[in-house]
């Protein structure tokens, strides 16, 4: 009598449970956010460089976009504003005659306010550098730069896994969103308000000036302390402010985007998803896109207000 063979059934139970997990899995909206604002991984950097006193100086995607960012800045400033110089006319053209006016209006309406007329020229350099900085990088996290290059790597070139151009790909493209640069830019901030309350008052006098004068003695038992923590308070505030707004803005886009995945595969269906994608996602995308640009602007505008205040503040003391 012959047996019966399970064999087959059994290979085709494998497969089936092996599909319905790939179903399972299906796509990982929260992956692919975070793919797309996180920093690259270490183990993946963009350039791999020695570990020095423990800390690993390889070069991930916010480490390049930085050293992008700040180069170009620096190159396109430079190069204006020297081309204007060896020009016989007073009047300025073009985005040099823009970048007078931003300077202008930094200068005489945001720094000169807060720390006066003395040392107007001593900060109004480091503020600008803040927002011109803070400024281009935040627009070029709105350019999708690296996706047309993951496009081009797909059709066209076909690297490998870890190649460099699959490493530059993956991580964000925004690094005013990383927490790491946003509270150096705050030190940076931190350290000024330090630096001119010094300039100003003297080292001693700058930390005597943290409390009012005159009070009661008991009173500074609570003030110090307040005062204290009041000085860590405002880099945090810069630190968070720039970067959370930065990271919610490309968090609700790529949400919205998720949409038409999420509904393909929920209604097993190509159409349904491109349904929702022209109906919902692409205009609430773009929507959402055309107040990033506007959020930018005023990000670069308010971190660069709130250093010079600060720094106003260590300047000109009032209780």
């Amino acid at each position: 009598m012959q047996q019966p063979d399970h064999t087959e059934p059994t290979e085709q139970a494998g497969e089936h449970a092996e599909a319905a997990e790939h179903a399972a899995e299906g796509f990982d909206a929260g992956e692919v956010i975070i793919e797309h604002v996180a920093n690259s991984s270490f183990e993946h950097p963009i350039l791999h460089l020695p570990v020095l006193f423990g800390i690993d100086f390889s070069v991930t995607k916010h480490v390049f976009m930085l050293l992008f960012v700040a180069t170009a800045v620096f190159l396109l400033i430079t190069t204006t504003v020297r081309r204007y110089l060896r020009q016989d006319r007073l009047v300025p053209g073009g985005f040099m005659n823009a970048l007078e006016f931003i300077v202008e209006f930094i200068r005489d309406s945001i720094v000169l306010p807060n720390v006066g007329a003395k040392y107007v020229r001593t900060w109004a350099p480091l503020v600008l550098t803040f927002f011109f900085f803070i400024l281009a990088a935040n627009v070029v996290g709105l350019i999708p730069i690296f996706e047309v290059v993951g496009l081009i790597d797909h059709y066209v070139l076909h690297t490998g896994e870890h190649s460099l151009v699959k490493n530059v790909i993956h991580g964000g493209t925004t690094a005013t969103a990383n927490f790491n640069v946003t509270a150096a830019l705050a030190t940076i901030t931190f350290i000024s308000i330090i630096i001119a309350g010094t300039l100003a008052h003297g080292f001693i006098k700058h930390w005597i000036n943290l409390v009012p004068h005159g009070l009661a003695w008991p009173l500074y038992i609570l003030l110090i302390p307040i005062e204290v923590m009041g000085m860590f308070v405002k880099p945090f505030a810069l630190t968070m402010r720039l970067a959370a707004n930065m990271t919610g803005g490309h968090i609700a886009i790529l949400a919205i985007l998720s949409f038409v995945f999420l509904f393909t595969e929920l209604f097993e269906s190509a159409l349904a998803g491109i349904s929702v994608g022209v109906l919902v996602s692409v205009p609430l995308a773009v929507g959402i896109n055309a107040l990033e640009i506007i959020v930018v602007l005023v990000q670069a505008y308010v971190f660069t207000l709130l250093s010079a205040v600060f720094i106003g503040m260590a300047i000109n003391v009032h209780h």
